[in-house]
């Protein structure tokens, strides 16, 4: 029965990423869109729709990257700073492309919301990534990205 524990923080996994992915990005994607991206609240309200569709499968597989990609960072908070906000444009910034072009974002719009959204999701990787860590540990989970223990521990 060992395998059920494991399916059950998967799952717990997966809540927390989700929950944290979707509260942090509905907030600032309405930001960003609105007031950079120029569009209308009507646009700006299928966005976050299909944003938060989106995002129930991209959560979890970010969360996974962003722990893969903070391994590498050291204690100093410019390293966890640095890797972080990597980690966030990285994995995130075409998604969000994509998102604001399907709910009608075009031209100059699509051009200013992807480099908004490039531009904040630097500014804000380390608080999501802060923010991440203290939604997993509200579920009970290990913050993400620690360096793995040695094979003698």
């Amino acid at each position: 029965m060992p395998q059920r524990p494991q399916q059950t923080k998967r799952r717990t996994a997966f809540i927390a990423d989700t929950t944290a992915l979707i509260v942090f990005f509905t907030i600032t994607g309405i930001i960003n869109e609105r007031i950079l991206a120029g569009m209308t609240w009507e646009q700006v309200f299928h966005a976050r729709l299909l944003g938060a569709v989106l995002m129930v499968p991209v959560a979890r597989p970010y969360g996974i990257w962003r722990d893969w990609v903070m391994k590498r960072a050291s204690a100093s908070r410019l390293s966890k700073l640095l890797w972080d906000s990597a980690a966030l444009v990285s994995f995130q910034v075409p998604v969000y492309a994509a998102i604001i072009a399907v709910s009608g974002a075009s031209g100059s719009g699509l051009i200013k919301g992807t480099l908004g959204a490039a531009l904040m999701m630097l500014f804000l990787g380390r608080p999501y990534g802060a923010f991440l860590n203290t939604v997993r540990k509200l579920f009970g989970l290990p913050p993400g990205g620690d360096k793995p223990m040695s094979l003698n521990n």
